[in-house]
């Protein structure tokens, strides 16, 4: 009796055990997945580059590198050349994303002042879509990154054009203003593009957007920004 009493009970450890590795099993192959929504313009979208080019593909790979086998990143890009903020706002509500998005990146601008749309309107639509990326971002502005605008005026398009680069200081100086006093996390990118000149491999082969390695140089300064709002 005493025999079967102790087999029984290791019968019943074993298969205590057993349940236990199985369970570890099961939670540890169970990936993350981590959804990133890219808004923007031609400089999102990556004109004249390919598409792995573009700057939020290159950030994903970037994030990509510190997640595992079984994790899933999922990028969503709304974004086309010639967009205004008046655009993208319109854009956003029509293709209406969820609003679960662990990080949200924001570059809108330059065809407002390419467009000599009002600053005003600037004044009054970035910050509306600042608060639809919030949106976006469940709801947490500490999962926002904006990017600042780059110059074209350092491109064979812009030839140096100095009115061009005061207009753009101003948007971008609104945007970091802006960012600052809400406590949203702001990126300036401008200085790379203003290398175009004398930097001609910064500069797309059309002359006027930037050239995948402005785009590597950009992920350089959103990356760590980007890691540490998804928590990598």
């Amino acid at each position: 009796m005493k025999h079967l009493l102790k087999i029984s009970c290791l019968l019943l450890f074993t298969l205590l055990v057993s349940c236990s590795v199985n369970d570890t099993v099961q939670t540890s192959t169970n990936g993350k997945t981590i959804k990133y929504l890219a808004l923007g313009d031609s400089y999102t979208i990556g004109q004249s580059v390919c598409e792995t080019c573009r700057f939020p593909i290159q950030l994903q790979n970037e994030l990509k590198n510190y997640l595992t086998s079984k994790d899933v990143f999922v990028t969503n890009i709304i974004a086309q050349t010639g967009w205004t903020t008046t655009n993208l706002k319109s854009a956003i509500a029509s293709q209406n994303p969820t609003n679960d998005y662990d990080l949200v990146t924001l570059l809108i601008g330059v065809n407002n002042q390419y467009q000599n749309k009002p600053f005003s309107l600037y004044e009054q639509e970035f910050p509306e879509l600042v608060n639809i990326a919030i949106d976006k971002a469940k709801g947490i502005k500490a999962n926002v990154i904006v990017v600042s605008i780059p110059d074209y005026a350092y491109t064979p398009f812009g030839n140096g054009n100095t009115t061009i680069s005061m207009q753009i200081d101003a948007y971008n100086a609104f945007a970091e203003n802006y960012c600052i006093q809400n406590n949203i996390t702001f990126v300036n990118i401008t200085d790379i593009t203003r290398q175009g000149l004398i930097q001609p491999n910064l500069v797309a082969i059309d002359g006027l957007h930037p050239s995948e390695l402005a785009y590597t140089k950009f992920v350089e300064r959103i990356f760590p920004e980007a890691k540490v709002v998804l928590g990598l």
